[in-house]
């Protein structure tokens, strides 16, 4: 009996660590925004969303390096997330906890997380970044499947 109870706790545990809840800062018009946050909660995330013109005074206070900017800021258990940031990169991060200040994808890259619209899918990099606003690659994606032999 006991040999079953412990593997359902550990695995209770487990999905606790998973589920967090997201602060996301967006524009009010922005639909691929709207997309990546409804994919935080399809899986199973909190998200409350603050809609917001002031953009880029939110990035300046949250210490992004301004080559990592794209089009919404989220913060999650202490780290910022900046933009369409993929579902297996934002778990990784809760999981492992790095000592780092975020994730962030540049821009707005082809198919990746809420930008899914059925184009060729585009190859873009996850970057970390510390408090120095040091910058460290963290991944390479294709669409939001991560590509083999990176980060």
């Amino acid at each position: 009996m006991i040999r079953r109870i412990i593997p359902l706790s550990m695995l209770l545990l487990t999905v606790q660590v998973w589920a967090a809840e997201f602060e996301i800062f967006k524009s009010p018009s922005c639909g691929c925004c709207q997309a990546w946050t409804e994919a935080l909660e399809s899986a199973g995330h909190t998200v409350v969303i603050h809609h917001t013109e002031a953009l880029h005074q939110i990035k300046l206070d949250a210490g992004l390096p301004a080559e990592l900017g794209a089009c919404h800021t989220a913060f999650v258990d202490g780290y910022v997330v900046e933009g369409h940031v993929p579902l297996q990169a934002i778990d990784e991060l809760l999981a492992e906890k790095p000592d780092i200040k975020g994730l962030a994808v540049p821009g707005m890259p082809a198919e990746s997380l809420g930008m899914e619209y059925g184009r060729e899918p585009q190859r873009y990099k996850v970057y970390g970044f510390d408090d120095q606003r040091r910058i460290t690659p963290k991944g390479e994606y294709s669409g939001t499947t991560r590509l083999p032999d990176s980060n």
